[in-house]
């Protein structure tokens, strides 16, 4: 074999690693937010009667929702344990532990007592599992981001794109948990919506086997082969970038805080306020997760056409606008409006989600990548996503009008825009090589 067929055979090989770790990268993170989805979507509609039964509604409702931000609140816990083993062990390990946590974890969901059953230890069981599910998540995103894109171009290219496929997960997961509920809870009054969690177990030994798959991405090799491995990469990381963990974190919030929003609060405010039917309102979500399908990799490539702090800031303030046409559009009752307004909701979001992951993997040099991208992302489901049910129900019930959840929605854009004005746009420095090697900054800690 010449010297030119060996280099042709290992970029052919290369090529096949990449495909591998984009499929492996978006099938992980669909079964972890399918898993993630679920819980969500059966906290706003059954968890509340079953689990924490009172004499209030809203009171149960916020209960409720209250196990599901626990599992926000797990998330930088997550990111901090499996962000220290993915830049010491290597990202392929830590992936499939945060697979199998999170598919377990679910399944005993299916599995737990009502409080029927067992009185408030049902709920207790519930709150314990769910912050498991979060500490999983935790440590998902920052991984996959890293499978796909470590695997890809080591500058410019196709990143943006790339590292738009795990985000793809999250509209799979959301499609497939509206369709798992709405199959299977009309079935049974005991064990409909538990099946869906059940099959968790299924769906996550899918994931695993074509992880197997996977080899450790090239940047973690040469990590490794340099002996470069930091000894506590979150505390290194944490000490070298907290500008850019906090960054990314208020990058996140006008994408967050709406997103759940549109696909939790919305199964509530439809169903008890607006008088629609529960299954009109999961088909309308469904329909938006399809069209994200679509509009999340496809605004990860024009990232990489136009830039992606460019792209952010365009997709932030379009979400500003978009604040204060979304409830009016709600609160016509008009079922073709409703339904517009849940639909068109993705696509806008998706101008954020869709570059994000690129956009704060970018923030942070390789041996620290995983530690600070998954700390910075995931700080916001403390601030943004996990409180944005509640603060809606909140608002809500105490001005009784939707306007003060669209000027909710428009500061968290805000803050977004300021944030990705911030953060420096490192998409044109070498993915593979170190930063603070490559382009050393004043006070020797990167560029």
């Amino acid at each position: 074999m010449t010297e030119e067929q060996r280099l042709d055979a290992t970029e052919q090989q290369k090529r096949r690693q990449l495909v591998r770790a984009v499929i492996a990268s978006a099938v992980g993170t669909s079964v972890e937010w399918y898993d993630f989805f679920l819980y969500g979507f059966a906290a706003s509609t059954i968890f509340a009667g079953l689990f924490f039964p009172t004499s209030d509604p809203t009171t149960g409702l916020l209960l409720a929702l209250g196990t599901y931000f626990g599992g926000f609140a797990a998330r930088p816990i997550g990111a901090a344990i499996f962000g220290h083993y993915g830049d010491r062990i290597g990202r392929k390990a830590t992936l499939i532990i945060t697979l199998l946590t999170m598919g377990i974890a679910t399944a005993l969901v299916g599995l737990v007592p009502t409080y029927e059953q067992i009185g408030i230890w049902g709920g207790i069981l519930l709150t314990l599992l769910r912050l498991l599910q979060g500490i999983s998540v935790g440590g998902e995103w920052g991984g996959s981001v890293l499978l796909a894109t470590e695997w890809g171009q080591s500058r410019g290219g196709r990143r943006g794109f790339l590292g738009s496929w795990p985000q793809f997960g999250v509209p799979v997961g959301l499609v497939l948990g509206y369709l798992a509920l709405q199959i299977f809870q009309p079935l049974d009054t005991y064990w409909g919506w538990r099946i869906p969690f059940l099959l968790s177990i299924v769906m996550a030994a899918v994931g695993l086997y074509i992880r197997l798959g996977i080899l450790e991405t090239p940047v973690f090799t040469k990590v490794l082969e340099e002996n470069r491995v930091e000894r506590v990469p979150v505390r290194e990381v944490i000490v070298r970038n907290w500008r850019e963990i906090v960054l990314s974190a208020l990058l996140r919030t006008g994408q967050q805080a709406p997103f759940y929003i549109f696909t939790v609060f919305i199964l509530t405010y439809a169903t008890k306020t607006l008088g629609f039917k529960a299954g009109d309102v999961y088909l309308y979500v469904i329909a938006a997760g399809v069209v994200s399908l679509f509009t999340v990799p496809f605004w990860g490539y024009v990232s990489d056409l136009v830039g992606r702090r460019r792209l952010y800031i365009i997709g932030a303030a379009a979400m500003v606008v978009w604040s204060f046409i979304y409830w009016p559009l709600l609160d016509t009752r008009v079922p073709s409006l409703v339904f517009l307004a849940i639909v068109l909701a993705a696509p806008i979001h998706d101008i954020q989600y869709g570059p994000q992951a690129t956009f704060i993997a970018e923030s942070f040099t390789g041996r620290l990548r995983y530690s600070g991208a998954s700390l910075g992302y995931q700080l916001a489901s403390v601030t943004a996503g996990g409180p944005a049910p509640l603060i809606a129900v909140w608002l809500y019930a105490t001005y009784q009008s939707s306007f003060a959840i669209a000027v909710y929605m428009a500061i968290c854009a805000l803050i977004s825009i300021v944030a990705a004005f911030a953060l420096k746009d490192r998409a044109h420095l070498d993915y593979a090589v170190e930063y603070d090697d490559a382009q050393p900054g004043p006070s020797g800690q990167g560029p």
